[in-house]
């Protein structure tokens, strides 16, 4: 019996390290004004065509730049399209931990999100995530495109319009925490 558990668990280890965002869930169970905001940050990123992606470089630099990202999934996911040799590739290797900043100046609300990115180099999804129009930048779609998944655990929302103006001291703005360890 032994002889045939620890290949399993071995797999687990492989999956979890090879995956780290399997080993956090995205919560169902969001208070009232939890839900609240989390509908107006949808509605703050919806209308935002473009977002500023953060990552670090190997001096610990944060590193800003705007993207084009598809709609949020239900979970907050996010997916982006790159070219495989932009610094981005290599800094999200190094180090996933990364930030998504929208800003709507015509609403003055704004949504960051703080997580996780991945590169994606598999083709069936790459053909899923392309977006017409894209050729121009991606003549190759096989070789000079890629997808960053962008996985969050914390959304912060500030939307002036509807009341949500951060702490009046701090002014920390509204906070929720999307995921959860798995098993904590």
């Amino acid at each position: 019996m032994t002889n045939k558990i620890i290949p399993f668990l071995l797999l687990i280890l492989f999956i979890s390290c090879t995956f780290p965002e399997t080993t956090v869930v995205f919560r169902t169970d969001f208070s009232a004004k939890e839900k609240e905001i989390l509908d107006m940050s949808r509605k703050v990123i919806e209308d935002c065509y473009f977002t500023s992606f953060v990552s670090i470089d190997t001096k610990g630099q944060p590193r800003v730049r705007v993207m084009e990202p598809f709609a949020p999934e239900a979970d907050f996911t996010i997916w982006m399209a790159t070219n495989p040799k932009s610094r981005k590739v290599n800094q999200i290797k190094a180090n996933p931990k990364t930030s998504l900043h929208y800003f709507d100046k015509s609403k003055m609300s704004y949504v960051s999100l703080m997580g996780n990115a991945y590169i994606i180099n598999d083709s069936v999804i790459k053909a899923k995530k392309w977006k017409k129009g894209w050729e121009r930048f991606y003549p190759n779609q096989t070789d000079g495109y890629m997808l960053i998944k962008f996985v969050p655990n914390t959304l912060e929302l500030i939307n002036i319009p509807k009341g949500f103006t951060g702490d009046s001291i701090t002014w920390k703005p509204h906070q929720v925490l999307l995921r959860k360890p798995k098993n904590p």
